[in-house]
C-alpha cells in the first residue's frame, strides 16, 4: 500500500497474493458507488495531501485531531474557500467510513466550513443577447443550450443522442445532480442547429465504427448488461469530441465529449467583446435562465423542477435577484 502502508508487501492469507494498495482500494469504492472520475481525482488527491502533510503516516494512526489541523491548514495558510475545505473533508470521511471502515467517534466534532450566501450573478436578457453575438459555432451552441434550459455545463456536455426529444420538444437529463434524472424544454429555436448538430455526430460515429472504433463509455454496469450497447448510435455524445481518447479508468479508446475549457475559453473572449463587466461563467446561464423565468412569471415550482433542485429553497434565491426586489417592493423614492 502506499504512503507508510504498513501492510505493503505483507502476504494475504493462504492465497498467497499481497494487500492492494491504499489508493487502489480508495478507486475501486469510488467507482463501486458510480462516482464521476472528476470526484475519484479529487477524493484521491486530498487523500495523497493528507497523508503527505502528516509525514507519510497510515491513516489508521491518524485521527480527528489530524483532520481538524490538516482543514485549519488549509483555511488559514492556504486561503481555500469554503467549499474547497468541504471537498476535502468529503474525501477524508469517505476515506474513514468507506475504505477503512473505521468507527469515527470524532467525527461530531470535525465541523464543515460554512459556506457564504452570495447572490448569483445574472445577466440582463440585453447582455445575454450581445454575449451570443460574440459567439459561434459549438460554443455558440452550447451557450445558448445552457441559457434556453437551465442545464448545469456537465449535464449539458454529456448529453446523448437519444435524450433529445424533437416531437415532445423536451430534455432528459439523465444522473443529474444527486443522481436524479429529470426534464426540460428544448428550445423550438435552437431545434434546427440541434439536429445539426446530431447529424454532425452521426458522421463521425460512422467513421469512427469504420476505423474499428465508434464505442463510447456507457454510465455505470450497463456495458456488461447490453453488450454491444456502446457502440448504438443512441448512447453518442450530442457534442463529442474532435479526437478520439483512451479513457482513464478502462484503458480502451473512445470518442468522448467536448472539453468544458473550450466553452470556458469562448466565453471569458465573448464577455470582452460585448462589454460586459459582469464576470461570468457557464453556470451564470443558469442563473439568468431561473431569474429570467420568475421575471416572466412562471411559477417557482416549475422553475425548480427545470432545475433539478431537491428543495425549494434553493430555487427561492432567484427571487432577491429580480429588478423588482424579492419581495416586490417599490422604492419609497421611485414614488
Amino acid at each position: 500500500m502506499e504512503y507508510g502502508d504498513e501492510n505493503r508487501g505483507v502476504v494475504s492469507g493462504a492465497e498467497g497474493r499481497k494487500n492492494p494498495r491504499l489508493m487502489d482500494v480508495v478507486r475501486g469504492k469510488i467507482r463501486a458507488k458510480h462516482y464521476s472520475i472528476r470526484t475519484e481525482q479529487a477524493y484521491t488527491g486530498w487523500i495523497r495531501r493528507f497523508i503527505l502533510a502528516n509525514g507519510r503516516r497510515h491513516p489508521r494512526e491518524l485521527g480527528g485531531v489530524e483532520v481538524e489541523d490538516f482543514l485549519s491548514r488549509l483555511a488559514v495558510e492556504g486561503g481555500v474557500a469554503a467549499s474547497t475545505q468541504n471537498q476535502a473533508l468529503s474525501a477524508l470521511l469517505f476515506l474513514y467510513r468507506d475504505v477503512l471502515r473505521v468507527n469515527l467517534p470524532w467525527m461530531a466534532s470535525v465541523l464543515r466550513a460554512k459556506r457564504p450566501r452570495r447572490m448569483p450573478t445574472v445577466l440582463s436578457v440585453e447582455e445575454v443577447q450581445r454575449l451570443l453575438s460574440m459567439m459561434d459555432g459549438r460554443p455558440r451552441v452550447l451557450a445558448s443550450l445552457l441559457y434556453g434550459t437551465g442545464m448545469r455545463l456537465m449535464e449539458c456536455l454529456r448529453l446523448r443522442v437519444k435524450d433529445v426529444d424533437f416531437a415532445r420538444g423536451e430534455i432528459t437529463i439523465r444522473n443529474g445532480k444527486g443522481a436524479r434524472d429529470r426534464r426540460t424544454v428544448l428550445p423550438r429555436s435552437l431545434e434546427a442547429v440541434m439536429r445539426q448538430e446530431i447529424e454532425r455526430a452521426r458522421i463521425l460515429h460512422q467513421q469512427d465504427l469504420a476505423d474499428g472504433f465508434g464505442e463510447t463509455r456507457l454510465p455505470h454496469a450497463l456495458s456488461r448488461k447490453y453488450p454491444g450497447a456502446g457502440k448504438d448510435f443512441g448512447w453518442q455524445f450530442v457534442f463529442p469530441a474532435e479526437q478520439r481518447s483512451q479513457d482513464p479508468r478502462s484503458g480502451r479508446v473512445f470518442r468522448h465529449h467536448i472539453d468544458d475549457a473550450v466553452l470556458a475559453r469562448a466565453l471569458k473572449r465573448a464577455r470582452t467583446q460585448a462589454g460586459i463587466d459582469k464576470l461570468l461563467s457557464a453556470h451564470t446561464l443558469r442563473h439568468s435562465f431561473a431569474t429570467h423565468l420568475l421575471e416572466a412569471g412562471y411559477d417557482i415550482r416549475t422553475i425548480q423542477e427545470l432545475l433539478g433542485h431537491k428543495d425549494v429553497a434553493t430555487t427561492q434565491i432567484y427571487t432577491h435577484v429580480l429588478n423588482r426586489g424579492g419581495r416586490g417592493v417599490r422604492s419609497p423614492l421611485d414614488g
